[in-house]
């Protein structure tokens, strides 16, 4: 399975570019580093976690041989946007321990990922999450996630706003379709998982059971 790259590009591309100035020929660093962080994204998205570790294990080897922390503070960034992708919220602990020589942008992007953007921090945000993070409301929100073309990128932004308490019935439906489009195990468990949730405590029980039925055919257990 291939993992759309334009959010890894993204945050990646000022680093690199600046650790390769003048258009040199590209290092072998870079090349191992940037692959291993996508196939470490893929394998995390499937739900493969000796896959990842293995390939982000490879990825920091690689940005380590730089010496350079900005690359590494993008690869922790990355790596946390995937788990908010897939609802996982926690604590972005490889960025928290390298967070004194994080830059304005990649301070304001934890803080997106952590629920917890500022109007200050939209503007210096990738280019496809400002709208969202400089919504005046829920719903103005929910449309600029949806707008969205990327999917990893629109995963993210989905994982933010339900994080923030934000996320709307179109924004779950939206996720579901994304995650099931890409066939990504992982957040599409995940995400269902909270449609669900949310069915029944709307006392909605077939559709609750309807999706139960599809989380069972994802995790091949009898329906």
């Amino acid at each position: 399975m291939k993992t759309n790259a334009p959010l890894i590009a993204t945050l990646l591309a000022t680093a690199l570019l600046a650790a390769c100035g003048n258009n040199p020929p590209v290092p072998d660093w870079q090349m191992n580093a940037q692959s291993a962080i996508e196939r470490s994204t893929a394998a995390y998205m499937s739900g493969n976690a000796r896959v990842e570790a293995a390939e982000y294990k490879r990825a920091r080897e690689a940005l380590a041989s730089t010496g350079k922390v900005d690359l590494m503070i993008r690869a922790e960034l990355i790596r946390c946007a995937t788990h908010v992708a897939s609802l996982v919220f926690e604590d972005c602990a490889g960025y928290d321990k390298l967070s004194q020589d994080a830059s304005p942008a990649d301070r304001a992007y934890a803080a997106y990922l952590s629920g917890r953007a500022t109007a200050a921090d939209a503007a210096l945000l990738p280019a496809q999450h400002q709208p969202v993070a400089s919504a005046s409301s829920d719903t103005a929100a929910a449309g600029a996630a949806q707008a969205i073309t990327d999917p990893l990128s629109k995963l993210v932004a989905s994982g933010v706003l339900l994080r923030a308490g934000k996320a709307t019935p179109q924004i779950l439906s939206g996720a579901v379709d994304t995650a099931s489009a890409q066939g990504w195990r992982r957040p599409l468990l995940a995400w269902l998982g909270v449609q669900a949730m949310r069915a029944t405590q709307a006392g909605d029980t077939a559709e609750a059971q309807r999706i139960q039925r599809r989380i069972n055919l994802i995790t091949e257990k009898p329906i």
